[in-house]
């Protein structure tokens, strides 16, 4: 990549750093989705809603920071939290 003027190598830097940071933010939210996911699973109501916070605390920095589009953060919640609530609720 021949970048010649000064502004397209800062640029360029700067879009580095951006990319950096947007993977750091999305591989966070799929981790924890992937953990409420295996919660869902499991059929684990209470770990599940328990962990709904957290995700949805990752999902809104996602989304705050550009990393995904607004809708699409609504979408991850919006499922998420209707699967964790139809969890059956486990009998004593």
């Amino acid at each position: 990549m021949a970048l010649r003027h000064k502004s397209a190598i800062r640029q360029h830097r700067r879009s580095l750093r951006r990319r950096a940071v947007n993977q750091r933010n999305k591989s966070l939210m799929k981790t924890m989705i992937k953990k409420l996911r295996e919660k869902i699973e499991a059929e684990d109501r209470e770990a599940a809603l328990s962990l709904l916070p957290a995700v949805f605390k990752a999902i809104d920095k996602a989304v705050a920071k550009g990393t995904i589009k607004k809708n699409t953060g609504a979408r991850y919640k919006s499922r998420l939290s209707r699967q964790a609530q139809s969890l059956p609720v486990k009998a004593i």
